[in-house]
């Protein structure tokens, strides 16, 4: 690849990799602030997604083939992640409805 080309990349990935840790800042606040627990675990799920993303782009700007193995456990476990804290949520929220029915 000529020397220009791979500047070019390695421009566009360091731009892409500030734009996404500019993206997890927010998701981040998101996910502390709220309002509803539902925002909450999207912007968990979000964070996951980016953090994905970013292991990929450094796998290529690295060139480093392991980080894509790395990724994809990331996402075994981020998708995990997601799924236990909606059940989580799923049962409080049941909890709460069945108290408030009863009173």
């Amino acid at each position: 690849m000529s020397p220009v080309l791979e500047n070019a990349y390695h421009v566009v990935f360091v731009g892409a990799l500030i734009f996404l840790a500019v993206m997890l800042i927010f998701c981040f606040i998101r996910a502390v602030r709220g309002p509803r627990v539902a925002d909450r675990i999207v912007a968990v799920n979000m964070i996951g997604t980016i953090v994905m993303v970013i292991i990929t782009i450094l796998s290529l700007l690295l060139k480093e083939g392991y980080l894509a193995d790395i990724c994809i456990i990331y996402a075994m476990i981020s998708f995990l992640a997601v799924i236990v804290l909606t059940k989580v949520y799923m049962g409080v929220y049941f909890e709460k409805k069945q108290k408030g029915e009863k009173k």
